[in-house]
This record gives structure tokens, C-alpha cells and sequence, in this order.
């Protein structure tokens, strides 16, 4: 498992690097991401973005704070309540997400470019069904 988690580590500690130099952090970067993958607008409540990152509502409205003060999303009253907020990528926003993720995907592309491409699919291979057999044990010995 040594190896495992010390690859873990500088694949994550590179990434941190590179949005770094790319003017954003991790937290940013995944809040920007689920609104680009939502598509054309680009608008979802706070409570959708909320599901798709899987972290606390507290969290999302410090992201959204911290990203509406440096000009990458707006919130705006929803439709549907008071309580609702609608959150709209901003073109600064879109373009920031843009070059964040040409960045981290480039380098990762460098990052495995030493290993060929079929042992890319059986390295993939192999990591899914420890990755299936690894959540089938753990969550059978939760219960």
C-alpha cells in the first residue's frame, strides 16, 4: 500500500502546484466545476451544488463568499422561494475554470505520459477492481 499512498501524494501535491500557478484553489476549483458541467447557463442552487460536491452547507456558502467577492459567480434570489439561491457562473469564472482544468488535466497527461498507453488501461484495470472490491469490504464491515 506504501507505494499507493505515496503516489497519492505527489499527484496531489503537484495538482496544488499547478492551481496554484493557475490562481485557484482546490475548493474553488471544484465549486467552478460542478457549475460548468451543469452546462449553458451555467446556474444552480445552492442546494444542487451543495449535492453534487458532497460537502456541507456551510462550506458552499463560504466557497460562494469567497468566489462572489473575486467576481466568479453571482447568487441571485430563485424562483421558486425566498430561501432559494440561484448561483450563476461569470464569464471570469468561466474562463478561470477553463484554464484551471486545461492545466491540471495537461499535467496529469505529462504526469502518466511514462507509461505506455496499454499499461495505462491495465493499470486502470487493476486499480477499479481494487477500488470495487476495497468499498465492498469496508461498507459490509460498517454495517
Amino acid at each position: 500500500m506504501t507505494p499507493i499512498w505515496q503516489l497519492a501524494k505527489l499527484f496531489a501535491d503537484d495538482r496544488n502546484r499547478v492551481l496554484r500557478e493557475a490562481g485557484i484553489d482546490a475548493a474553488t476549483l471544484d465549486l467552478l466545476s460542478v457549475l460548468r458541467r451543469s452546462g449553458p447557463p451555467y446556474v444552480l442552487s445552492t442546494r444542487e451544488i451543495a449535492e453534487r460536491t458532497l460537502v456541507t452547507a456551510g462550506a458552499i456558502s463560504q466557497r460562494l463568499t469567497r468566489a462572489e467577492r473575486d467576481g466568479l459567480v453571482q447568487r441571485a434570489p430563485g424562483a421558486t422561494g425566498r430561501r432559494t439561491v440561484q448561483v450563476k457562473l461569470t464569464a471570469e469564472g468561466h474562463a478561470l475554470i477553463e484554464r484551471s482544468v486545461d492545466a491540471v488535466l495537461g499535467r496529469e497527461a505529462t504526469l502518466v505520459s511514462g507509461v505506455s498507453p496499454h499499461e495505462r488501461t491495465t493499470l486502470m484495470e487493476l486499480l477499479d477492481k481494487l477500488m470495487t472490491y476495497v468499498r465492498r469490504r469496508t461498507a459490509s464491515e460498517s454495517l
